[in-house]
């Protein structure tokens, strides 16, 4: 059956039973075919009778990701984070979030987990070593011409031109688990 075929069948069926489930594959129907803006009006409506439709808030996330509307995609997921935490779907969308708001550390993490639910994506496991590559550089080879005064090796305290980068990966890592103590202390639905 063609997409477009299987999407008016289900329109039909939404149509004639507008409280049903099928709302969810609609959306996601509509969400692969490109009609993301129709994707998030049947999810919402269908969220407002169905609000712990899990699949439905991935479809929602994913399609407001399509439209670039990052923040209400993140909170979309981030729901649906709070009631499953292992759902691939929503950490590798999260993770696409955090790449395109340009938080390579915040990304990197979330798909190390979706890389540790689904160990053989070989797309994941490019993401996850070409961010590695990015956030957490090799170290470089040792420097002769970078000795201090009279010859001598500086010190292993002293600081480094990466030490102010390597000092923003760890606070973008920090408030990233301050975010997840926070969404998980917050009461579920």
């Amino acid at each position: 059956m063609a997409d477009s075929q299987r999407i008016e069948d289900l329109r039909r069926r939404v149509q004639k039973d507008p409280a049903s489930i099928a709302f969810a594959q609609l959306a996601e129907e509509c969400r692969r075919a490109g009609l993301h803006q129709e994707a998030i009006d049947i999810c919402r409506a269908g969220l407002e009778l169905h609000p712990g439709y899990v699949s439905a808030r991935v479809t929602l996330g994913r399609a407001l990701l399509e439209v670039n509307d990052l923040d209400m995609a993140l909170a979309e997921l981030a729901h649906v984070l709070r009631s499953a935490p292992d759902n691939l779907a929503a950490i590798r969308s999260v993770a696409d979030i955090h790449r395109r708001q340009g938080s390579p550390a915040l990304a990197l993490g979330q798909y190390r987990a979706a890389l540790a639910l689904a160990r053989n994506d070989p797309d994941l496991q490019e993401i996850v070593a070409e961010l590695t590559r990015e956030v957490e550089p090799a170290a470089p080879e040792p420097d002769v011409q970078a000795a201090g005064p009279d010859d001598q090796p500086l010190a292993a305290d002293q600081p480094t031109a990466t030490d102010g980068q390597d000092q923003r990966v760890i606070a973008r890592l920090e408030q990233w688990l301050d975010a997840i103590h926070v969404a998980r202390a917050q009461p579920r639905p």
